[in-house]
């Protein structure tokens, strides 16, 4: 097992600004070097000028300090101005990555994102061609241990291949803003097929994939925290694909992967949504989710474009990457060697609160059997990742502490799980 990186998700995971304020520290510092070299300056030419005095102190230690400081001057000057212009370019990668975001939603708005970018690079020439290295790491850093695919047969690597490239042109594995699912969902039962009252809220990544439905052919497990002040909110476990079919009963097969990635409603979605109804979420209700591989999706359009309020989303190997506003959470966890992961085309200027976060790493370095079994994109290989967060110390990771403890809060839990259907003789 390799180990974790955790950040915003973009290309940027510094602000622009805090750099800045970094780089004008630093030159604060070179200036205080420059006073204490002009001190041990002085302080030679004292020495040197008093008869006898250069006798009792080794004049020439003094002189080599003061040379170090003079190094350590220039060194603090040079990493101001090399600082300023990492700021300079990480605000051009955010801009250019804002104005494209918005080109369809807002066109001036876009439009003036771009002006503010060319007068940025024109102030450096640098600045563009820097961008686009750092653009072109974060695309080679995000499929890591992905390429070439080595698993199952040798026929599947090209097309696993294909199909991340594919989904990286075309702009599929982004779900955009004002973007919404076209078309009918295939008709669906949804029934209740196992009813509990968990004793305790979920308190980390790893203990939130573990509450994934468990009953016989459940998807959906939805829970219903009522507070003391008779306040509600709801939190989804989703599954992720069921059945490699296409158009069967299962609703979480490959014709609703396909149908999503593509922006079409899905069997999946409708019966998430129904099993959230049934289990008493309306419009305007806080639901939160927890989603795995193709539920990934299905989150993404819950938290874009449902009538739920879903502040805390918590994806693992999920195909798309949402466009969250600065008030919704976005966890995700990936496998830079999970083909299905890396079907997302990750933002430049990562997405949601500032409290959102990426967990990344390559799970199952080199070829393995584990290849052949996609163990990468396994719930049970994410779980273990998350342990891996939970357990890393990152700020990012320990604020969720907040989001546990207000789950924690409940008076009671009430947990139902569902399985749903399509019903196959709809015209």
């Amino acid at each position: 097992m390799s180990g974790i990186d955790i950040d915003h998700g973009g290309v940027i995971s510094v602000d622009p600004d805090v750099l800045r304020e970094i780089a004008r520290r630093t030159d604060v510092v070179a200036g205080r070097f420059d006073h204490a070299h002009d001190s041990l300056a002085r302080a030679y030419r004292v020495i040197v000028d008093a008869p006898g005095f250069s006798a009792e102190v080794d004049t020439v230690e003094l002189w080599a300090s003061g040379e170090r400081v003079a190094r350590l001057r220039t060194e603090c000057r040079e990493t101001a101005t090399s600082t300023l212009l990492m700021a300079d370019v990480y605000e051009y990668v955010e801009l250019k990555a804002e104005a494209a975001m918005l080109s369809q939603t807002d066109p001036a708005a876009s439009r003036r994102l771009i002006l503010q970018a060319d007068r940025l690079a024109q102030s450096d020439e640098r600045i563009p061609d820097m961008a686009a290295e750092l653009e072109a790491q974060w695309q080679l850093d995000r499929f890591r241990g992905l390429l070439p695919v080595p698993f199952l047969p040798l026929a599947a690597g090209p097309f696993f291949a294909a199909a991340v490239a594919a989904g990286v042109r075309s702009g599929l594995g982004k779900v955009t803003p004002g973007e919404t699912l076209k078309g009918r969902a295939d008709p669906v039962t949804v029934t209740p097929v196992k009813t509990s009252t968990p004793s305790a809220a979920p308190g980390s990544l790893a203990t939130a994939l573990k509450r994934m439905p468990t009953a016989t052919g459940a998807q959906v497990a939805v829970e219903k925290y009522t507070f003391p002040d008779g306040r509600t909110r709801f939190v989804a476990y989703v599954k992720g694909t069921q059945s490699v079919g296409v158009g069967g009963a299962e609703p979480w097969d490959m014709k609703s992967n396909i149908e999503l990635y593509q922006g079409q409603r899905s069997a999946s979605y409708q019966a998430t949504i129904d099993a959230l109804e049934a289990a008493g979420a309306g419009p305007g209700d806080v639901v939160d989710v927890v989603a795995h591989s193709q539920a990934g999706m299905v989150a993404a359009h819950l938290s874009m474009e449902s009538e739920f309020d879903v502040q805390m989303q918590i994806t693992a190997g999920s195909p798309v990457e949402p466009t969250l506003d600065d008030d919704q959470t976005l966890v995700q966890i990936r496998h830079t060697d999970d083909p299905v992961s890396e079907l997302s085309d990750g933002s430049a200027e990562g997405t949601g609160s500032d409290d959102s976060f990426t967990v990344s790493r390559e799970a199952d370095p080199g070829v393995s059997l584990g290849d052949f079994r996609m163990d990468q994109h396994s719930l049970e290989t994410y779980t273990e990742t998350a342990a891996m967060a939970d357990a890393s110390g990152d700020p990012r990771v320990d604020e969720l502490d907040d989001f546990w403890a207000g789950l924690a809060r409940a008076e009671t839990i009430e947990r139902t799980e569902y399985h749903a259907e399509r019903v196959q003789d709809h015209p």
